[in-house]
């Protein structure tokens, strides 16, 4: 069903979190591929991915995750990011009735105090971002990154839960 894209430049303990989070995923068939793009890492990430059975793209960044995905829909995560037990359940129901691009919703333990969130950019892959393939290979035409295909879209906010990278 999905593909998993997830980005990444020298966050070999980040990556690790991450991939440990879609292991029940893969086991319930949900999660068909993980495709780690590296931005030139010096750390051990290829290491971590190869270990985890991802496939390993050292050049090309997302379009060529996008040539790659063999599930029609993407799920993008930035590495560090944990997503919270029930959320293959929420990502399903998704697919089964929208078309349009879906984000998590963050964990209540790690959301940012009102103030903080006023005052501070999150990347656009602090929620994930669940896309169908078509769409994203249309963005990427113009946007050189994960990060690039996720701004400024506007989704449907899944009942699944993440934590963002860092929290």
């Amino acid at each position: 069903m999905l593909t998993v894209v997830i980005e990444t430049r020298n966050d070999e303990e980040g990556l690790a979190r991450t991939l440990a989070s879609l292991i029940s995923a893969a086991v319930e068939g949900v999660v068909r591929d993980v495709i780690v793009c590296d931005a030139g890492s010096t750390d051990q990430t290829h290491s971590v991915a190869e270990h985890a059975g991802c496939n390993y793209i050292a050049e090309g960044g997302a379009a060529a995750a996008l040539r790659e995905a063999k599930g029609e829909w993407l799920l993008m995560l930035e590495p560090g990011a944990r997503l919270a037990e029930g959320w293959t359940e929420s990502v399903v129901a998704h697919l089964a009735r929208m078309t349009m691009p879906a984000r998590f919703s963050r964990a209540r333990a790690s959301r940012t105090p009102f103030l903080a969130r006023v005052f501070s950019r999150p990347t656009a892959l602090a929620e994930g971002l669940v896309i169908s393939k078509q769409r994203a290979a249309a963005l990427a035409k113009s946007a050189k990154s994960a990060e690039a295909i996720a701004r400024g879209l506007a989704t449907k906010k899944l009942d699944g839960e993440i934590f963002p990278r860092g929290k």
